[in-house]
Formats: C-alpha cells, structure tokens, sequence
C-alpha cells in the first residue's frame, strides 16, 4: 500500500463517496424546519398554508428527488468515463456540488423552495456520477491484493458522511431553525478540496492502456500508485485483457443485457444493487427521526440516539473493509443481507409489541442499529466492488450504468413511498425489507462465486 495509492484513495472517498452519505442523511434533522419555511413560503405567495398532505408530498419530493438526479447521474457514466477519464470525471463533477451549494445555501433569502429542490436533484446528479466512477477507478489502479481494502474505503466514507450529518445537525450546532441553509451547503468544502488536489494524481492505468492505447502514461501511472519501477508483469496481464478485447468495442447497455456470455454476471450486479436500496436502509437514513419517535422514544433524545446509530456506522464500516480480504466477498455481503433481514422483522414484532410491553423500544432500537451494522459491513460497499471485478474492461462502464440505474430508482422508490407505505402499513412495512434481504441472501450464496484475489480475466473465466 503506497503513500499515492492511499491518498488517492482517501481524497476521492471523502470528496465523492462521503458526500452521498451525507446528503442522504442532511435531510432527516431539519424536516420541520424546512416545512416550516415551505409553508411560511406558500403562505407569503397565495396567501394561505399548505394541507399536511401537501405539505408532506412536497417534503417527500425534496428528499427523494436526490435519487432521481442520481439515476441521470448514472446513466451519464459511461459517456463521461469514455471521453474523460476515470479521474477526469471525479474532478469535473465537483463542479456540480458548488452549484448545488448555492442553490440550497441561498434558498431561504430567496424565498425559493424550488432552489432546495434543485439543489437536492444536481447533488444527487453528481452522487450518481461518483457512486459508480469512484469504485471504478479505485478498482482499476488497486493491485488484485489490495482491491477488496481500497474499494471498501468509499463505503467507509458514505457511513462518515451519514456520521457528519447526524453530528451537524444537533441542537447545539446547525441543526437550529436559523442554520438549515448553511446545513445543506456544507458539501461544498469536500468537494472543492478534492477540486483542487484530484489533479496531481494519474489516470486509471487500465483506462490508458486498454482504452486509450497510451503505454507510456499507463507505464508512468503504475509506477507512481505501486512506488516501484519494475511494473511489467502488470503492463503484461493488461496487454493479455486489451488483446482478448481487440475485436470487441466498449459494450452498450443494450448489447449488455442482450449479451449471453455475462448473463449471470448481469443478473448478479441487478439482484445485488437493487437489493442494497429496497433492503430499507434509505428509509432508515432519510426518515431515522420518525422511526425513533414512532418507536417511543423521548423527542429530546433522538437527536442523541441517532448520532451513537452513526458512529456504530463508522464501525461496522471499518470492521468490513479490514476484513474483507481475509474473509472474502460473499460472506460479509451474505451476513450483511441476513442480519438486516431478520433486524427488520425485529422492529416489526417490536413496534406491535411495544404498547404492552413498553421496554419493547429498546429493541427497536437495537434493531435499527442492526441493520445500519449489517449494511455497512458489507452490503454499503460490496456491490460496487464486485461490478467492477465481475466484468472486463469493455463491458465495466455498461454494468455500472445497469446495477447505478436500478440503485437510485430503488432509492428513490423507497425514499418517496415510505411515509405513505408507514402510513398504511403502519408496523407491517418492515417484513417487505426483511424478505427482500433473505432473498438477496440467499442469491448470493447460489450463485456469486469469491473473487478475492483473483485477476478480472480469471473471474470471467469463472463464470464462463
């Protein structure tokens, strides 16, 4: 592990990945207060206030529609790491926060709800750009020893970002009424550092050789991330990937799907993104206030009680990512799947219980904590990091626009339709995530081979 490779690494972790956990949870705190000034708003402009439902369709809007600027931002991947670059792009799309910055940090001067939304939806654009580019990048500059450690660091980042947020957000620091704009906007200081500092770093060395045929740069590149001059054997295996592709062009999304040979890969990246977002935990990290006070517990203490959630967070997050080289892949995402699963059936039998048996939400609690634990020991990190060791290079940027897709649209689905779902459901909502996650569970048991330490030419092979 050399000083370039780890600080590159940690730059782009907490100026990308840290700002999707933080814009994921920046909107749970202040919810009152922003209704509070969307009503005042409408109040002002037609002379009367916004009916709950409104008022709560509105609000839903504004947390969700970060998932929907998400999935453009996914769909955008593959075109911008073609034509920039794996770090070309990371550094542009930092752009994209300093513009969203100001649209939510000046908001309320304005008078605009329209500015948060807007906001919320270019922040959302760039968490979907970098959501996939970032694991991508580290994916392909890691040796095949290290990939498992780095491309867990950005999951560590995502559950720091969540962390920031919950902290940021007490009482006693930004989470008062007057505060909510400079809240929102705080991500403009990750991303201008990393703005300023992404550039003294290389490209992906894959990128260069396979894609852009540069073996000079590649040569360069590998040898300032592995701090050693000798880096033919990695310029060998590379050249061995370029010529097994020669006759083949960068694969479509469509040519993806249609394409026989990586059926099971394609349908692994599916079944696992899309089961990262509908296992629940957004609807914990969007709506964690509401759970805690649906569950009993004293207003005055949620705040607290979600900050000591977040740090768990960072734990489990650092338990995963120094583990999974010894243990491997499928048995941190399977253990993640399976202990959200039967945590989400917990706050379940929890919830229906806890009228008679009021200690009942402190295991609702616990529950909670347990699904947050689960998902960021594995599940937060690993998808990302087996589409990238599941493809070779011509297919890689189509199955991220693929598994990137299906995540933000189960991330917006999830994040719009819970309150409502809650409202109906009431206590039974929970059990639809907990057979989601066994499910998922148990795909990856049958299915999913280990690929730690394993080439990407030897894991296609795999699966063939």
């Amino acid at each position: 592990l050399t000083f370039p490779l780890l600080s590159v690494t940690l730059l782009v972790s907490f100026g990308s990945s840290m700002l999707y956990g933080y814009n994921l949870a920046v909107v749970n705190s202040p919810a009152e207060h922003i209704k509070t000034f969307y009503n005042a708003t409408w109040s002002q402009r037609y002379g009367h206030g916004l009916a709950p439902a409104t008022l709560t369709l509105l609000y839903s809007l504004t947390v969700s529609i970060f998932a929907l600027g998400g999935l453009v931002g996914s769909l955008l991947v593959g075109v911008l790491v073609e034509r920039y670059g794996r770090n070309g792009t990371l550094s542009r799309s930092a752009l994209l926060i300093l513009l969203a910055g100001g649209f939510m940090g000046f908001s309320r001067e304005l008078g605009s709800p329209e500015m948060v939304i807007i906001g919320r939806s270019v922040t959302g654009l760039h968490s979907g750009i970098c959501l996939s580019v970032v694991p991508l990048y580290l994916g392909e500059i890691a040796p095949k020893n290290l990939r498992g450690l780095l491309g867990l660091m950005p999951s560590i980042f995502i559950c720091l970002g969540v962390f920031s947020a919950q902290v940021l957000g007490l009482p006693e620091l930004l989470g008062e009424d007057r505060f909510w704009p400079l809240f929102l906007s705080v991500v403009v200081v990750p991303a201008s550092l990393q703005l300023l500092l992404l550039h003294c770093f290389p490209e992906s060395p894959r990128y260069l050789l396979i894609e852009r045929n540069d073996v000079c740069r590649a040569t360069e590149a590998l040898r300032q991330f592995l701090g050693t001059l000798d880096v033919q054997d990695v310029i060998e295996e590379m050249k061995e990937e370029q010529r097994s592709l020669s006759s083949m062009e960068m694969v479509s999304v469509w040519q993806l799907l249609r394409d026989r040979s990586v059926r099971w890969q394609t349908l692994s990246v599916v079944v696992v993104n899309a089961g990262m977002q509908l296992s629940g935990i957004d609807a914990i990290w969007f709506y964690t206030n509401t759970i805690f006070k649906n569950a009993g517990i004293p207003v005055s203490q949620i705040p607290y009680t979600t900050v000591g959630t977040g740090a768990i967070e960072i734990v489990a997050g650092l338990i995963g990512c120094f583990t999974i080289e010894k243990l491997g892949r499928r048995p941190l995402i399977i253990t993640g799947f399976c202990a959200m699963g039967i945590c989400s059936a917990g706050i379940t039998v929890s919830l229906l219980l806890q009228t008679a048996l009021p200690w009942m939400r402190y295991i609702s609690v616990a529950c909670v904590v347990g699904i947050i634990a689960g998902f960021c020991m594995g599940p937060a990190g690993v998808p990302f990091l087996m589409t990238a060791e599941l493809f070779t290079q011509s297919h890689r940027p189509a199955a991220y626009i693929v598994g990137g897709s299906l995540n933000w649209l189960c991330n917006f689905t999830v994040g719009f339709i819970f309150p409502f779902l809650q409202m109906s459901a009431g206590a039974f909502c929970y059990l639809v995530f907990c057979g989601v996650c066994l499910l998922v569970a148990l795909y990856v048991y049958l299915i999913i081979p280990e690929t730690k330490n394993k080439t990407f030419m030897e894991i296609s092979h795999i699966f063939a």
